[in-house]
């Protein structure tokens, strides 16, 4: 039985082709020192990748943050070289004369902290993978939990130093939106306007627990050691079970079932031996076993609990975090999404109209569920391009 796959990035790159210009980009390099998290500790050193696409005005007024998504990474946009495959995850909203023109504004954005992809050459990154200079040894799960906050008080180190004190715009889908809102919670008279995409104002109980399947997989393998595989055999195993859980979780059954035009329930090779999995399974475990060799599991366990902690302001009361807010505001929740599931930012569009903010809500349509976010956002562009303008 020969399977067909679809694969997100295939449509992204279909999205992609409607545009007649991709830019180039450079990784750069930000260090900042003595940095204290939440939890308290305090790292003597963070380092992070960051890129940007457009110009910065002598004003310093034309700046839109971009903030990523889970496993997601500061390559929003444009390609490293220019016979790189694909291009950046938002490459059809971002560039020149796009919904996010890069001939207007100033568009930058960041890995973050404990960012998933380790072992990718383009992230720079800090997390149990980096050396803890007490040891010289990796920091494990000596490592101090880190938060949504963290990533962005981290961000606004980078801007800082770039001499920003002023976003016209902070725009994030999943991960990158709880980003997105904190800067809006914790900085409002900084932050101009805020786009949400596919993202919450808080977690509930259902959430956390569905987050935490992703994480019961790397902790079950036995190479976890209790995050001490440094230099020895990685937990693979557990991490691409990880990352299935999570291709599946992102994605709407619709499209997921559309991915296998050719599936046939009977499997005769899974009939003769109960160690032989389904030929469905084979090629998606494959797949994820690619992009885990990309990845790290500690950092993926930090940045489960970090989306797990997350709440707007980091207040008991999302009420009260969500008065604070400034910035006129578009919320981008998809109809189908099955993870972050659109009940949340409708809940979050009725306090903020109750409180009398400047807000609007426009949900997306589209079967990827969670992932209509990055491959149904299309459509959405005008509307985009309207609020940033006005």
């Amino acid at each position: 039985m020969k399977i067909k796959i679809i694969l997100p990035l295939f449509i992204l790159l279909l999205s992609n082709a409607v545009y007649s210009e991709t830019i180039l980009v450079k990784k750069q390099h930000f260090t900042t020192e003595d940095f204290t998290t939440v939890s308290g500790a305090t790292l003597p050193k963070v380092d992070i990748g960051w890129e940007s696409y457009g110009k910065l005005n002598k004003n310093k007024d034309n700046v839109i943050l971009i903030t990523h998504y889970f496993s997601g990474t500061s390559h929003a946009a444009g390609k490293y070289k220019a016979d790189d495959a694909l291009a950046g995850y938002w490459d059809a909203l971002i560039g020149p004369g796009k919904a996010i023109d890069t001939n207007k504004y100033f568009v930058i954005s960041s890995d973050t902290l404990v960012n998933a992809n380790w072992h990718d050459p383009n992230v720079i990154t800090t997390g149990p993978a980096s050396i803890n200079p007490k040891t010289n040894k990796p920091y494990g799960l000596d490592f101090p939990v880190v938060t949504i906050t963290d990533f962005v008080e981290v961000q606004k180190r980078l801007l800082d130093s770039l001499g920003i004190n002023k976003l016209h715009a902070v725009i994030g889908a999943s991960m990158g939106s709880f980003q997105a809102l904190e800067w809006a919670v914790r900085y409002p008279e900084q932050v101009e306007r805020l786009v949400h995409v596919i993202g919450a104002a808080t977690m509930d109980a259902w959430t956390v627990s569905a987050l935490e399947k992703w994480a019961m997989p790397i902790r079950l393998d036995k190479n976890w050691q209790q995050g001490n595989y440094y230099n020895k055999e990685r937990p693979l195993a557990g991490l691409t079970a990880t990352l299935l859980n999570i291709t599946q979780d992102a994605m709407h059954p619709l499209i997921y079932n559309a991915s296998f035009p050719n599936f046939e329930v009977l499997d005769d090779g899974a009939l003769q031996d109960i160690r032989t999995l389904p030929k469905v399974n084979q090629v998606l475990e494959a797949r994820a076993l690619a992009k885990a060799k990309l990845q790290d599991a500690n950092h993926v366990l930090y940045l489960v609990r970090a989306s797990q902690l997350f709440t707007a302001g980091r207040s008991a009361n999302l009420t009260d975090a969500l008065k604070k807010v400034q910035a006129k505001t578009l919320l981008l929740p998809a109809t189908n999404d099955l993870l972050l599931r659109p009940e949340n930012v409708r809940n979050m569009d009725s306090i903020m109209d109750e409180l009398g903010k400047e807000v609007t809500i426009s949900e997306i349509a589209g079967g990827w569920g969670h992932l209509d976010g990055l491959f149904s956002i299309a459509p959405k562009a005008q509307q985009i391009s309207e609020f940033l303008a006005n």
